[in-house]
């Protein structure tokens, strides 16, 4: 079986939630897989109080309800551990670059921690499945691996697949490189400022991707309407959306338009 080639850990992780909305929704169970370069696993799952109710709809997905997490930890108490846990290690997991890393990143900043992952390589197994099959976690798991999933959405079970879905696509496509950097080039082809993709890269500057605004430089709009920068920061947007244009207008009044954010 073809080994993913790794120069540092590596930790694939997943996440049952509330809901769908990075600003609005919280974590009630993650599971998060570290590999090392030796082939060493160590594994870090736990349930967490939201601090709110956990919707129907949501619970008939992953089968967790409000009692099954009223006695566990709230996410700002081991949002510490966790963050540790998590240090110098690349990220993988299944649609997680535009949900559960967004998601993960919210809840760590209304902890108080100042998250930064852009050092990190993010390989999302479910755009290798998409740009060579698309289907589902579940078909994927069928189709690469030739099982059926037990007991999916739950966090650990649905990471677990993941990875021996990676494990087998690294078999089946030879194309596809081996190490952490190549596979997170072919996954992120898309350059974003923010999680939240509100905010992404043209032509070497930010642009805005919604609103009234959607395709206009940040800079531009914060020069000509200096107001939305206070309507966007009074708003619902994500913590970490309201961190970047915040590092955009900084750098306007400091005269490095020119750097990267």
């Amino acid at each position: 079986m073809a080994q993913l080639t790794l120069k540092r850990p590596i930790i694939f992780f997943d996440l049952e939630t509330t809901g769908t909305d990075p600003a609005k929704d919280r974590i009630v169970e993650l599971a998060l897989i570290k590999i090392h370069p030796d082939g060493k696993r160590e594994r870090y799952v736990k349930r967490v109080n939201p601090g709110m109710p956990i919707p129907k709809s949501s619970s008939d997905i992953h089968g967790i309800t409000d009692k099954d997490v009223k006695d566990s930890p709230l996410f700002k108490h081991i949002a510490r551990e966790l963050y540790e846990w998590m240090h110098n290690c690349d990220l993988g997991g299944y649609n997680s670059s535009k949900f559960d890393l967004p998601l993960l990143a919210e809840e760590l900043l209304r902890a108080g921690i100042n998250v930064d992952f852009t050092e990190r390589h993010m390989i999302d197994v479910q755009q290798i499945f998409f740009k060579m099959e698309a289907r589902t976690l579940s078909a994927a798991y069928s189709f690469y691996c030739n099982k059926e999933m037990q007991n999916a959405h739950s966090a650990e079970a649905d990471i677990l697949a993941t990875i021996e879905v990676l494990e087998s696509q690294l078999d089946r496509y030879q194309q596809l490189a081996q190490e952490v950097k190549g596979l997170h080039d072919f996954t992120n082809t898309e350059q974003y400022v923010d999680y939240a993709r509100r905010i992404v890269m043209k032509d070497g500057a930010p642009v805005f991707n919604f609103g009234k605004h959607k395709g206009r430089k940040v800079t531009d709009v914060f020069t000509e309407e200096p107001q939305y920068y206070d309507w966007m920061m009074q708003s619902d947007f994500a913590l970490h959306t309201k961190q970047k244009i915040s590092e955009i207008l900084n750098k306007m009044k400091l005269g490095k338009l020119g750097q990267k954010v």
